[in-house]
This record gives structure tokens, sequence and C-alpha cells, in this order.
């Protein structure tokens, strides 16, 4: 057995991530919180899944939607108090629910009282905890920030006459790792959580954790691209083999790390289970697939093809296909809705294309990872203005824009594709005021489409809707561990309509066929004779017609077949 077949429950299990702000409000504030996911989790179990990954929930002053922390070992207001979160820890336990959560430390708040003390003097014992450049040496080389309006990952502090370094908000100065002090810390709040009863971590940027202390420009073999030069911090690897050695060895827990920057090449340096650093991370090879080259979030005028996607598809599961273990997941809380960016959101193919992505994740060798209301087919909002946004990248870049001079009517429409927004609206429950979710005006507009079936309720009530088919498509893969851990044998490779698979485990052997195109599709496939096929689920009631070696797939129709 290699180790890619080893068996582990962070690899059967499907991971569901909530968004606290947008899943249910309990308190009429208009945001979510700790005691409306705990009354929710009879709904959450109901969905076969194991594994909740919840978004920070910790003290922060909310410039980034948590992503700022300001205390790591308490929560956040608005979300509730530690006694919720140690209530919705037992009441997951008691529905044999893990609990995973954000680990967010290249960065802290800069209401952190680490960087509060920082910013006070040079010779503060804090001082250290963070990156900073004094003002006489000159302007410090170019670093790149993701949420800066001139996209400068330095920023001026008169108190010190110095710099400090933040590759993302102003207000999220980047911890220096390169301080034992700071690694110790880090490791001390893991362990805090993980003695609280958590089952893992996600952890959030964790390919930038290391600098070159000397702050080099940017080396010319990166041709500009800074994200790739973040991901490959001379300290790094030895920073997650201590964290492994110093805490993560120490429990039975899952890591996944969020890597932007890190390709193929290098995956097996993160995951290959005789280095003990992380158990999978997250790659962003698909999330680039319809953006401009270089840019993480404008939408490429070129459409995306079918063919490329399934070379990423194919190429990280080759792999992995030994050694380590891959993560899947079509979009999240940074990236908008998945029907609407890989399926098509038009009524006519909506549900089709949202089970198909279903099925699709759910039969791929890999751990899936679905983003609260994925499970009902929740499309993109597509705001028409400015003043909808709350995300602070979609504003940031705005005012990037207007300063510039540039066209801002173009931006709005591109973020209606691309807004992180898209993916943070509040969960759809039924017809009544916001659908549910809150009594009283939410933080973020509901997507009207919620009283046209894109709701929990009305999804419950019949019998073939987006819900229930991803509650049957949960327990397929839950009761075939060939949809696990099997091999995975691309077929149809140039086919820009059709992705079609194999997947082989022991004596057990799946043919996934899946129709990402609006037309009718025929197609013949010599490696199965159908006459000897059982199909295990379709999204579709109508009958694929099929010879010995030909089928036929409606318009975005998913099958599975054991084949023999």
């Amino acid at each position: 057995m290699s180790n890619s077949s080893e068996r582990k429950w962070w690899k059967e299990g499907v991971v569901y991530q909530i968004y606290p702000r947008s899943f249910q409000d309990t308190t009429g504030n208009g945001v979510g919180d700790l005691q409306g996911i705990i009354k929710r989790l009879d709904y959450i179990q109901s969905l076969g899944v194991d594994i909740i990954w919840l978004n920070p929930v910790y003290t922060s002053p909310n410039d980034d939607n948590g992503y700022d922390i300001s205390n790591y070992r308490d929560i956040m207001a608005e979300f509730g108090s530690m006694a919720d979160i140690d209530e919705l820890m037992a009441e997951m336990k008691k529905r044999n629910l893990r609990l995973v959560m954000d680990l967010v430390v290249n960065h802290s708040s800069d209401e952190h009282q680490w960087f509060v003390e920082s910013r006070k003097s040079r010779d503060n014992p804090y001082r250290d905890y963070y990156h900073w450049w004094p003002a006489e040496k000159g302007t410090p080389p170019k670093r790149f920030s993701y949420f800066d309006v001139d996209s400068n990952a330095w920023k001026y502090d008169k108190p010190t006459d110095a710099y400090y370094l933040h590759y993302y908000s102003g207000k999220q100065p980047d911890l220096k790792w390169e301080n034992p002090k700071v690694r110790q810390e880090v490791y001390d709040l893991m362990t805090f959580w993980f003695d609280k009863g958590i089952d893992g971590f996600r952890m959030d940027v964790i390919s930038s954790i290391s600098k070159d202390i000397d702050y080099p420009e940017l080396p010319k073999r990166y041709k500009g691209d800074f994200i790739t030069y973040y991901a490959e911090g001379p300290n790094l690897h030895d920073y997650l083999r201590e964290m492994n050695r110093k805490v993560l060895s120490k429990y039975d827990v899952m890591t996944v790390g969020e890597a932007p920057g890190v390709h193929k090449e290098q995956a097996l340096d993160f995951v290959d289970e005789d280095r003990n650093e992380l158990n999978m991370f997250f790659h962003f090879d698909l999330m680039g697939l319809d953006r401009e080259p270089g840019e993480t979030f404008k939408m490429s005028q070129e459409p995306w093809k079918l063919t490329e996607f399934k070379k990423i598809f194919s190429d990280w599961d080759d792999t992995f296909s030994k050694k380590g273990w891959g993560s899947l997941y079509l979009n999240n809380h940074d990236f908008p809705r998945s029907v609407s960016r890989w399926g098509n959101d038009s009524k006519a193919h909506w549900k089709n294309s949202a089970t198909l992505l279903q099925t699709f994740l759910l039969s791929m060798r890999g751990t899936p990872y679905f983003l609260y209301g994925e499970e009902i087919g929740m499309t993109n909002i597509k705001f028409d203005s400015i003043t909808d946004y709350q995300d602070i990248n979609t504003l940031t870049r705005y005012k990037s824009i207007k300063k510039a001079g540039g066209d801002l009517e173009a931006f709005i429409n591109d973020e209606k594709k691309a807004g992180r927004d898209n993916a943070r609206t509040p969960m759809q429950w039924n017809t009544d005021i916001n659908s549910g979710f809150s009594e009283e005006k939410p933080w973020l507009k509901v997507n009207e489409n919620f009283k046209e079936g894109i709701n929990v309720a009305e999804q419950e009530t019949e019998t073939d809707s987006v819900l229930n088919y991803f509650r049957k498509m949960v327990q397929v893969r839950k009761d075939s561990l060939g949809l696990v851990y099997g091999s995975y044998r691309l077929l149809l490779k140039d086919n820009e309509k059709v992705y079609a698979y194999l997947r082989t485990w022991e004596e057990e052997r799946f043919l996934v066929l899946l129709n990402f195109s609006t037309e009718l599709s025929l197609v013949d496939l010599d490696e199965v004779q159908f006459n000897q096929a059982q199909l295990v689920i379709s999204n579709d009631n109508a009958a694929s017609h099929k010879t010995d070696h030909s089928f036929e797939l409606n318009p975005y129709q998913a099958a599975i077949y054991k084949v023999f």
C-alpha cells in the first residue's frame, strides 16, 4: 500500500466550510454567530459531512473580516463567547462532527498587544515580533501587498520613524517568524486550542511565513512574481517541521495549509509523510484558470477550457499518486460560487451543473471541501454598485483604479464574476425575510434568488433537489472506498465537453462521466462495456442511451457507473 492509500479520517472525511458572519444570526444584529451554528448542527449532520472548517471567530477589529486577529485566545463579541465555542464543540462531538479552525499567523492585527508594544520604541521587547525597516536606510525594497491602494507592503510608522511589513492590509502587520519567541507564541496558542478539543487547523497563507530578513530587491528570476517569491522563504520548511515536532505530532489532528505560490514541483516538500510537515494544502492552479495571467482576481477575456481544467486536476492527482495527499475545492470564502464559475447558473442549467460539480468533487481522490450553501447550489449575487460590497479586496482595488483614473464601470462588471463577496452572502434557509438568516438587515445583502427555490426549506421537500442529491452523493462516496483511495485515470483527454475518468481500488472500478456543456454529448469509450456496467448515481433522470461502448449525456449530466 502506498503512503497515499494509508487510511486516515481526514482523507475519508468531507469538509463543510462555514463563514460565521453569513451562516445564521440569532442575536438580531445582522451578523451570524456561534449560537447560529449550534442551532443548525442537526442540519449539518444530515448532510453526511464529517468536518466543519470554521473561518476565524477570534477577537478582531474586522478590517479583513476576522483575518486580522487582536487576541488569538478569545472570541469576537459579535460571534459570542468562549462559552459558546465550548458548547459548539460539545454539541459537535455528540454528532460525530470534527472542528477545524483557522490559524492566521503570517500576520496579526495592528491592534494586537504585540504590535501595540512593537511600534512604541525601537528597543521595545516586542519590536522584533514584526518586520521593521528604519527610515534612515531609505525607502525599503519593493514588496507587494494585496490590500494596499498602492500595492505597497511597507507602511511608514511615525512614532519610531520606520516602516513595517504587511503583505495584506496595513492593519495586518506580518509576524517575524525568524524570531524564535514568535514561533513559540504560535505553538503555545496552537496547543491552547488543541487542548480545548479542536481537530485541526486550516493555516492561512502559511507558505508566506518565512522571509529573507535582509529584504533584498526581488530577484530577477521571479520576473516580478512576488507570490511565488513569498512562498519560497529560506526557512519555511524548517518552521513547518518544528511546528510538527513541537505541536502537531502530539495530537490526532488534520492540517491543511493555504499555499499561494506553491507549485506541483514543491508539493511533496509540504505533504510527503516522511517529512513530517502538513497533511495537505490548497494550491491555486484552478483558481487562476479563468483569470488574467499574473492577476489573482481579474477575470480573463477568454473562456476557460475543459481540457485545461482536466489537466490541472489530473496533474495534481499524479503529484500525490504515491505520496502525500491532496485537497479538492471549487470555491471558498475567497473565490466566487462554483456553480456560477465552473457550472452554469442560468435557470435551464443551474440544477444539473450544481449537482455535476458535487459529483465531481466527491468522486475525485483527495479530501473534498464544500463552502456553506454549495449543497443547495447558491450562486453569485453579482452586485451592481460598489456601495453593496463589504470586502476589503474589492474596496481597495476600487480605490486604486479610481486613483489611477481607470474604468470603474468595467471593474464593477468584472467583480460580478470575480468578487469575493459573491461567496459570502448569507445562507439561504427558507423564504422568510432575509431567507431566514436574520430578522434584521444582514451585514451583506441576501441573494434574491432564495425566493426561487435556492433555499434549504424548499429543497428539503423535493426528492430530486440539489440538496438531496448532495446527501446521496456524499453517501455514495462513504460507501465506496474506491472513490476515496482508488487510482485515477483520465479518459477522453482532448474532449472539450465531457470529463471522464476511472477510479480503481482493489476489486472496485468506477467510471465517472461529466458533461460540462449545454449540449447533448455522445461519446464512444472503448475501455468500458456498458452492458456490464451498473449505474450508481446520476443527476438526470433521463436514461443515457448507450451501446456496448458509447454513452449519451444530457447537458450537465453527471453519472457514475460501477464497471466490471
